[in-house]
């Protein structure tokens, strides 16, 4: 499948950058096109915050915009009306991912897996899981039926050819980011309202994404992101 766009879609500010930013800065240096699709600006996270929620994800979305220019994206969107930590799979947000699909009309989504992973908690935020299952509806059924929804009809109906999901205990297919590690990094450290207090953050994130390599069997000294792919078309 040629992808020429490439369409992210997560719950909070920093998700995309622990799951994917060394395979979007891969993306990007081909040519593609990325768009980050947020459903909430991170108003109830941070560590010993002096800001309220509000200021809080006025941080937040500036904090993103500096790690996606890390890795080369600078098509960063925001959803209203969804709070940190209350994200359910409505049919709103179905409705809301949907139509950015149709806009952007990308051959890929990647975004988090709706699955509980019970190997490792941290994917599994209850936010993640309900953005999950939500992209997945609106990339199937919802963004290729052109009789959806009523309002999206200026929007012509656009069909996804696979989804990647984040955090999953099945991954099934391994990038290779050992060239963009780097980058990622840099992506990570813009979140500093989230990773600033951790000590050695650096060394944990080359730790586990080595990890990941070892696991996909690239060898000692490589660094590897991991998704569970979905076809779609």
């Amino acid at each position: 499948m040629e992808i020429t766009r490439v369409l992210v879609v997560t719950a909070h500010p920093d998700d995309v950058d622990f799951g994917a930013a060394g395979t979007i800065a891969q993306f990007v240096d081909k040519g593609v096109e990325v768009t980050y699709l947020l459903v909430t600006s991170g108003d109830a996270g941070g560590n010993e915050r002096e800001v309220d929620g509000e200021g809080m994800a006025e941080l937040r979305r500036t904090e993103q915009a500096e790690a996606a220019k890390a890795v080369g994206v600078t098509d960063v969107r925001f959803l209203s009306g969804y709070r940190d930590g209350r994200v359910e799979p409505t049919i709103e947000l179905r409705r809301d991912i949907a139509r950015v699909i149709r806009q952007v009309r990308p051959e890929l989504v990647i975004t988090s897996t709706p699955e509980r992973n019970y190997q490792f908690i941290g994917p599994s935020h209850p936010d993640h899981r309900a953005v999950g299952g939500a992209t997945l509806d609106a990339v199937y059924p919802d963004a290729r039926n052109p009789y959806a929804y009523a309002e999206l009809a200026d929007l012509e109906a656009w069909t996804v050819g696979e989804v990647w999901l984040l955090g999953g205990t099945s991954p099934n297919h391994f990038v290779d980011i050992t060239d963009t590690i780097d980058r990622k990094i840099t992506a990570l450290t813009a979140h500093a309202s989230q990773v600033g207090h951790r000590e050695g953050f650096e060394e944990f994130v080359r730790e586990r994404w080595s990890g990941i390599a070892l696991k996909a069997g690239l060898g000692e000294g490589r660094y590897a992101e991991a998704f569970q792919v979905v076809p779609t078309a």
